[in-house]
């Protein structure tokens, strides 16, 4: 596309400027730069349990946007973060059927939630991207995948609990505690244990 670049989800992390919101940090494919974005906790826990797969006991707002589009045959082909206005960021969702494509106005947090639903691309108009968008040398981009790797996003970012010692659980028991975690929606919780799961499979 052009006067596009293509964007993919790097990190996600608590905001300390701003009490519960969470700062989205998206790169471009083939540079260096990086968009920051603020969003909200719902939708910071949204774009982190899908990141991890993980299936909440009912379906939340965008998995009912997927489940509609799917139902109505059509799909979504991209997004795209449009346009910046004092501060604020501007988004695009760029849905599909046979015979059209239709493009909806979306907050980015949102449109991003559902872009890593349907496995969509992420793009953003190259003026947002000189406007708003951080340069990294080469001594930054290592010292942020070192910080990345050590605060990967989290199903729930809101809550800091203990880790528990999962080793010391059976098989059948961390089961029962995965179903516990997602039935009362504590997905940093069921993330936590699935993994231990995953680690004995």
């Amino acid at each position: 596309m052009e006067n596009t670049v293509e964007l993919e989800i790097l990190g996600l992390s608590s905001n300390h400027s701003q009490s519960g919101s969470f700062t989205l940090v998206m790169g471009e494919i083939t540079g260096t730069r990086r968009l920051p974005i603020v969003i909200g906790m719902f939708e910071a826990q949204a774009i982190a349990i899908e990141i991890e797969k993980i299936v909440p006991n009912r379906p939340m707002t965008h998995d009912l946007f997927k489940s509609f589009a799917s139902n109505f045959n059509f799909s979504v082909d991209h997004i795209l973060v449009s346009d910046m206005r004092e501060g604020v960021f501007y988004a695009k969702i760029v849905c599909k059927d046979d015979d059209k494509t239709v493009e909806i106005d979306a907050r980015p947090s949102d449109a991003i939630a559902i872009a890593v639903r349907f496995d969509a691309p992420i793009f953003c108009e190259k003026k947002v991207m000189s406007e708003a968008a951080i340069e990294f040398n080469e001594e930054e981009e290592a010292k942020s995948e070192k910080e990345s790797a050590s605060s990967k996003p989290k199903a729930n970012p809101a809550k800091s609990q203990k880790h528990e010692a999962l080793k010391d659980f059976s098989l059948e028991k961390l089961n029962q505690m995965l179903e516990k975690a997602i039935n009362s929606e504590d997905y940093e919780r069921a993330a936590r244990i699935r993994d231990e799961i995953n680690r004995r499979n």
